[in-house]
């Protein structure tokens, strides 16, 4: 079955220019007025898709094209998304490589029991008349 070029009306393509123009000024916006917070790589990214689309569907004539090639752009962009997923993920969680030690939990353990045993009493902490305020029998006396 022999396939001829389909021919896509003007009025299509310049309503798929207008609204790739509108995300254009989307874009804009939200890179420079709007914050999204955590948010702004996923926007971005979901305008970015929605264009690249567009393109592919209207602009490259892939709606008219054969099953085959839209499948092949299809699985090649599902791929590039998971490889996008995947590095996000790596670097969302960097953060959480700073709590890592050498030694062992049971080493810490052993090492915080002993800092606690080298730990002086309350007895060895009073040092000043204040901290004799309770009535104690045994506070240093004034004779100056």
């Amino acid at each position: 079955m022999a396939q001829g070029h389909h021919i896509i009306p003007k009025k299509t393509l310049f309503s798929v220019f207008a609204t790739l123009i509108g995300l254009t000024i989307l874009t804009v916006i939200t890179a420079k007025g709007i914050d999204f917070g955590v948010l702004e790589i996923p926007v971005a990214l979901a305008i970015a898709s929605t264009k690249a689309v567009l393109v592919l569907v209207f602009f490259m004539a892939l709606k008219y094209d054969s099953r085959v090639n839209a499948l092949t752009i299809t699985v090649g962009v599902v791929f590039v998304g998971i490889f996008i997923i995947f590095t996000m993920l790596d670097t969302v969680f960097r953060g959480d490589l700073d709590n890592v030690s050498s030694i062992t939990i049971s080493q810490q353990e052993r090492e915080e029991e002993a800092l606690r045993a080298r730990e002086p009493d309350a007895e060895q902490l009073r040092v000043a008349p204040g901290d004799f305020m309770d009535g104690d029998d045994d506070a240093p006396d004034d004779e100056s």
